[in-house]
């Protein structure tokens, strides 16, 4: 885990959808593993428009996405651009 002090953005509440909590169950990946990286600018398996976008937003205030891969399928993590929820999902529940 990261200190506090190095995140690079407030994440606020952090909750998981049904389907990413048992994925990440399924495959004992611990939810915390994915913020930390998330929180320190590691936004995993994005495309280079959507990494500009993200360090764009880390700036202005604007939405965080980040995607990693688990067991051969993609778990994203969403920051709203209010920063008060982050959101752990598939991307089928978005």
């Amino acid at each position: 885990m990261i200190p506090a002090t190095e995140f690079r953005f407030p994440f606020g509440d952090v909750v998981a959808t049904p389907g990413a909590d048992a994925l990440l169950r399924e495959h004992n990946v611990a939810p915390v593993r994915l913020l930390a990286r998330h929180l320190s600018g590691d936004w995993g398996q994005v495309s280079p428009d959507d990494a500009q976008a993200n360090e764009a937003a880390v700036a202005t205030g604007g939405r965080i996405l980040s995607s990693y891969a688990v067991g051969g399928e993609t778990v994203w993590l969403l920051t709203e651009g209010d920063r008060s929820t982050t959101t752990i999902l598939l991307p089928g529940e978005y």
